[in-house]
């Protein structure tokens, strides 16, 4: 997949702030231009001191951005279930267990936050130099309110069928992933969310290849989350299968 080449528009590289300084560091770490101007579509903007995905086209876009610190991460966090929620069940984490879990398909980081707070370690492996910049800086914000929960976290920016294909068996207890997939019957602001991600990222075309490297690294488990009416990733009949109202994780465990 041909990911697009979109800018960060920034207009105070003489004199950043601090805040401004961080995020222009992740920005040009992820190999991402930055300018003062661009007619492209979709475009990295700081907001609030957070870094933003924009849709030029839309003057009602809000933006996405990762959120460890409200919203969505945090609601899930306080009301979730805790070791009872279905994500943490497929993963196999109970109390007191600290597992180490590779999130192939982070997005935007709320599942990989979920598991973390129940205290996991969490590999985040991202190919798109655009959501490895806003994980980056998601992490960046949570590091400044939470640093022993975003030292849970590793960021990688790579290929994660490459990456997981090129470490040995064993190397994490699980695998997590989550394959872009059409959403329907989903709020105004997820489906403007999932709308963005699609024209940033296109097609998950090669998301079957995910499955068997996957396996291939995971010393227990993988988990695939898919919506409840989706076929089985890679045409491949999983060991079990947990459901929630809207999706189901389908668990492969590794003998």
């Amino acid at each position: 997949m041909v990911m697009p080449d979109l800018p960060f528009i920034f207009d105070n590289q003489a004199a950043p702030s601090a805040t401004e300084h961080a995020v222009l560091a992740i920005v040009q770490q992820a190999g991402i231009t930055v300018t003062q101007h661009s007619d492209a579509p979709l475009q990295l903007h700081l907001a609030d001191d957070c870094l933003v995905l924009n849709d030029a086209s839309d003057a009602k876009s809000v933006g996405v951005k990762v959120d460890f610190l409200s919203g969505q991460s945090q609601y899930r966090r306080a009301h979730g279930g805790g070791s009872k929620e279905p994500i943490a069940k497929a993963i196999g984490i109970k109390n007191g267990q600290h597992l180490n879990v590779l999130d192939a398909t982070p997005g935007l980081g709320r599942d990989a936050f979920v598991l973390a707070a129940l205290g996991a370690n969490v590999t985040l492996v991202e190919r798109s130099a655009v959501v490895y910049a806003l994980l980056a800086d998601g992490l960046r914000r949570l590091a400044l309110q939470e640093p022993v929960l975003a030292s849970r976290f590793q960021l990688v920016h790579a290929n994660s069928a490459e990456y997981m294909l090129t470490h040995p068996k064993g190397s994490v207890d699980a695998v997590y992933l989550d394959p872009m997939f059409p959403h329907r019957k989903k709020s105004a602001l997820v489906k403007k969310e999932m709308r963005v991600f699609q024209e940033l990222l296109g097609p998950d075309a090669d998301a079957d290849a995910l499955l068997p490297a996957a396996q291939a690294i995971a010393l227990k488990r993988v988990v695939v989350k898919r919506p409840n009416s989706a076929p089985f990733l890679a045409q491949t009949k999983p060991s079990m299968a947990i459901s929630s109202k809207k999706h189901r994780f389908d668990v492969y465990i590794n003998v």
